[in-house]
C-alpha cells in the first residue's frame, strides 16, 4: 500500500479546480491530473482530502455557489475509484505529533501537516497544489509540485 519513488500526492486545491468549470485554474488543474495520468504516475488523495472536497464544494465560495451535495457525494465516490487513498491512520496521527514536535506548527496548519505526515506514512515522495507557502516549511521532507508556475 506505499506509494512508488514518483507517487503524487493530490492537495484539496487541485481537486476543486480541476472539477469546478468556474474556477480561473479549471484547464491547467485538469491538465495537470491528466498529463500525470497519462505518465502513469500514481496520484494518491487522502480521507482528510475528500472531507475538505466536501466542504469546499458545500458552501459559497468566490467563484462559485454551493454544489447539489449529491453531485459532491457523486465526484468523491468517483475519486474513490480513480485514485490511492490513503486512510487515516494510528500512524499517521503518531507521525503528525512528530512533525508538530520537530516544527512550529498550529491551528489550520494542522490540516497541512496531516497531509505530509499521510504523505511520509504512505511512502509518497510529491505533492501537488496551488498552495505551495503552505507546504514551504515541509521542503526538506517532500517534494512540493506548484500547480502553476
Amino acid at each position: 500500500m506505499i506509494g512508488d519513488a514518483n507517487a503524487i500526492f493530490l492537495d484539496t486545491n487541485v481537486l476543486v479546480y480541476a472539477n469546478v468549470s468556474e474556477s480561473p485554474l479549471h484547464e491547467v488543474a485538469l491538465q495537470a491530473i491528466q498529463s500525470q495520468y497519462d505518465a502513469n504516475v500514481e496520484l494518491w488523495i487522502s480521507r482528510q482530502v475528500l472531507r475538505e472536497f466536501l466542504r469546499t464544494l458545500t458552501r459559497p465560495q468566490t467563484f462559485i455557489n454551493p454544489r447539489p451535495v449529491a453531485t459532491v457525494i457523486e465526484r468523491v465516490r468517483f475519486f474513490q475509484t480513480q485514485f490511492r487513498v490513503a486512510d487515516d491512520t494510528f500512524e499517521v496521527t503518531e507521525r503528525l505529533l512528530l512533525l508538530m514536535e520537530e516544527i512550529t506548527i498550529g491551528g489550520k496548519q494542522v490540516h497541512d501537516a496531516n497531509i505530509v505526515a499521510t504523505m511520509l506514512v504512505y511512502g509518497i515522495p510529491q505533492l501537488l497544489t496551488h498552495n505551495t507557502g503552505d507546504f514551504a516549511r515541509f521542503s526538506e521532507l517532500i517534494s512540493v509540485l506548484p500547480l502553476q508556475d
